[in-house]
């Protein structure tokens, strides 16, 4: 039986100068709760320290298991959790406590992360992708076995046991973030999800789905596919350009902010990068999105705003072009108030919910 698209929702914890830490979480707050009680499948949001402007949000799995506490139907997921930060055994067995107190509502997105990480970390930028394989392949035994041991270069255990246990079974959801091929072609083989969108024009991600669709054919394996857009909606266009111009713009700079931290001045610094796999950090790409106007932004369906029938329209364009399984929308960014978030999920849930459902077709599981 074939089944609609879903929709979710993802939120940067974006924190402009001078706000307030705890009041921008309380909103986030809010508005995970108003997208359970409006229809959204799952809440998504990143882990993400050190950068305030970028996100405010560390520890993503004590935001859920707050959320499933007040929640009834929302799924959460971490978009991602940045396993060269963490140490495999601690998390596999973190994620396992927020499946059970979730009542098996939590997911796991997984990915290497930023560079600009790994130095507030104290983690070298040359060990994260050895750290990255190791801790994939630690979590899946640490979930799935009762004892396990492990011989690493980063981690070494012996006969040890990891609980609790998750209530999903192997284990929750995995989603592959990123548009590494190397990666999506394990998530296909794997039968893992994948997620993609965000500050970029939408043609960016294409190479890299086609990729994970090819390899899920080869496998035998039935593809997921999530993709992220932010979005701004209001039932009047001019009004919806008008309140959304700043935000728009602090949006993609808050983005592109901690890059211009690790931009290499040097050959040196550029080859560390480079041999770290990270030469997309090394290139000007994000930076000029960085530097767009408002009306570039929107030309480049960078940002998606407007009334929801036009927006729609996008969205529909943008399935066309992906047939994605999950349209996952981000409301709240660059300083945008509660209410006005809230507004666009409303607008989301009553007009393009049930439009997208009757005219876009999907496999999701």
């Amino acid at each position: 039986m074939t089944k609609s698209v879903r929709f979710g929702t993802y939120v940067e914890f974006q924190c402009p100068p001078g706000h307030d830490h705890s009041a921008l979480i309380e909103d986030v707050i809010a508005l995970g709760l108003h997208a359970d009680q409006t229809g959204f499948h799952v809440f998504t949001t990143l882990e993400h320290p050190f950068y305030e402007q970028f996100a405010i949000n560390p520890n993503p799995l004590a935001v859920f298991t707050h959320l499933a506490a007040r929640t009834e139907n929302l799924r959460f997921r971490a978009l991602c959790h940045t396993l060269p930060l963490h140490n495999p055994m601690v998390l596999a067995g973190e994620i396992a406590m927020v499946d059970i107190l979730t009542r098996g509502r939590i997911e796991c997105g997984v990915g290497r992360g930023h560079p600009w990480l790994c130095g507030p970390a104290d983690v070298p930028m040359e060990e994260s992708m050895g750290r990255y394989v190791e801790s994939l392949e630690i979590l899946q035994k640490a979930w799935t076995e009762e004892r396990f041991s492990y011989a690493g270069k980063y981690f070494n255990v012996r006969d040890v046991s990891v609980v609790p246990k998750p209530v999903q079974k192997p284990y929750p959801k995995v989603y592959q973030v990123g548009t590494s091929a190397k990666w999506f072609t394990m998530a296909a083989q794997k039968e893992w999800g994948i997620v993609v969108g965000g500050p970029a024009p939408s043609i960016a991600f294409k190479d890299a789905v086609n990729v994970y669709r090819d390899a899920c054919a080869s496998a035998g394996t039935t593809p997921s596919v999530g993709f992220i857009k932010a979005i701004y909606l209001h039932e009047d266009e001019a009004a919806a350009h008008a309140e959304a111009r700043e935000a728009a713009v602090n949006f993609v700079r808050y983005n592109v902010a901690p890059q211009l931290t690790i931009m290499p001045s040097n050959d040196a610094e550029r080859e560390r990068l480079i041999d770290a796999g990270y030469k997309f950090y090394t290139m000007d790409y994000m930076p000029s999105i960085g530097r767009m106007e408002y009306d570039e932004l929107i030309e480049n369906d960078i940002v998606c705003v407007g009334t929801p029938d036009s927006v729609g329209a996008k969205l529909e364009e943008l399935y066309r072009d992906f047939q994605y399984d999950e349209m996952i929308i981000i409301s709240h960014y660059g300083g945008l108030k509660r209410e006005q978030a809230m507004r666009t999920q409303q607008l989301f849930a009553e007009h393009l919910m049930p439009r997208m459902r009757a005219s876009l077709p999907g496999d999701q599981q």
